[in-house]
């Protein structure tokens, strides 16, 4: 593809997952010979399954540690990836850079107040007339400082603190699409010459017994012990396995980027969202308009970054759709060595992306079902479609003379 001064490349990569820290156990991961095994924990939310953070020292990006009390832990999360993507960039102490730099973040709900949900939901059980028991507990158990606390917006409020990241600031809300939107919104204004250098990313905390109620509720989850997540079985549960993860990106035109001299892991070359209708085939004709631009791409060096949820019925689409539009491309399906992580879901699979490309990586497969790569990866392709909603599509290309 031929090289243009507004192409959005990826310059920074911080990511946190289950399986590390940082950039450089992914990148070890990403390049193992052997398949990686999933860290899960079965017991501390028994029957639920859930990919927990590793050991994080906060300090090491939140310095103060008035900072770190002051956030709960979906916030203290993005907050350190975004700062592992700034030093991954080289840009965390450059003050102009930082000043300048334009972030999208996309969030979810702040955490809740455990006690007033387990209240309401106990009250409900004895109940018949729950909307005016839930008007009832609104207005006298919240706290309203609880909200203020809270406020979605408020990750990218304390990315500006922490960081200096002080250019605009846009935050998208809307569980798997919202992740979709923020790094689709900063790959357009790149392109557009409307932004020179953007922070984007989310987080998600999987960790809480707020999201693992809601989660419930619809009946979602995996239950027991973990499974390869192209073959997890109805009788136990939904399939989904939540996985806390934090991933951020710094995106630069290619001007901006080679003017500083900065590492280019590699080049957005389209990247599209939509969301409508999953009735009679419509999902996969979208599928296949979001995937267009991967069409041509070699086979043997691309891999395929699925953000599968690990719903049975999604899963089970996705999957047909991938072996017949993409065949002879493996597949790699993140979400079953990470966990699922909603609104960052789909910036995790940018982020095993980048690192894929900016380092050549032969992909080991991450589950069963998965066919080896032969070739190291020249391009990548990241799939997310929603638990409930949306779904999105990214086409990424390896910079000449990237080296395993």
């Amino acid at each position: 593809m031929n090289k243009s001064a507004n192409d959005a490349v990826i310059t920074g990569v911080g990511i946190v997952t289950s399986q590390g820290v940082g950039a450089e156990p992914h990148v070890a991961l990403l390049s193992a010979v052997e398949p990686p095994k999933a860290r899960v924990e079965t017991e501390r939310f028994a029957p639920y399954p859930v990919h927990p953070l590793p050991e994080i020292d906060w300090s090491a990006q939140i310095a103060k540690r008035g900072d770190q009390r002051q956030m709960e832990n979906w916030q203290r999360l993005g907050v350190f990836a975004a700062g592992l993507a700034l030093d991954d960039a080289g840009l965390k102490d450059n003050l102009e850079a930082c000043g300048s730099m334009d972030m999208i973040v996309a969030a979810g709900g702040g955490e809740r107040d455990i006690n007033v949900d387990s209240l309401i939901v106990d009250e409900g059980l004895k109940r018949n007339d729950r909307e005016q028991l839930l008007n009832e507990k609104l207005t006298t158990e919240l706290r309203p400082t609880l909200f203020l606390a809270q406020l979605s917006n408020l990750l990218a409020g304390n990315i500006s603190i922490v960081h200096k990241v002080t250019g605009s600031s846009r935050t998208f809300m809307g569980e798997e699409a919202a992740g979709i939107s923020a790094i689709e919104t900063a790959f357009a204004r790149i392109k557009a010459g409307q932004s020179t250098h953007t922070l984007v990313g989310g987080a998600f905390s999987a960790e809480r017994l707020d999201i693992i109620l809601l989660i419930e509720a619809i009946q979602g989850h995996a239950l027991g012990e973990w499974h390869p997540i192209w073959s997890r079985n109805p009788e136990k549960g939904g399939g989904m396995i939540l996985g806390s993860v934090g991933a951020f990106l710094v995106l630069e035109s290619r001007e901006y980027a080679e003017a500083r001299g900065a590492r280019i892991y590699a080049t957005i070359d389209a990247i599209e969202g939509d969301r409508g209708s999953r009735k009679d085939g419509r999902l996969e004709a979208r599928l296949r308009d979001l995937a267009r631009p991967a069409a041509e791409l070699e086979p043997q060096s691309t891999v395929v970054f699925s953000g599968t949820s690990g719903f049975h019925d999604l899963a089970r689409r996705e999957k047909v759709f991938l072996d017949r539009e993409f065949a002879g491309r493996p597949v790699r399906a993140y979400g079953g060595l990470v966990g699922h992580g909603i609104e960052a879901q789909f910036p995790v699979g940018m982020a095993f992306a980048a690192l894929s490309l900016g380092h050549a990586a032969k992909v080991p497969p991450f589950d069963p079902a998965e066919a080896p790569m032969t070739a190291p990866a020249k391009a990548a392709i990241v799939t997310t479609i929603g638990h409930s909603r949306g779904e999105g599509v990214a086409v990424l290309s390896a910079e000449e003379g990237a080296q395993a």
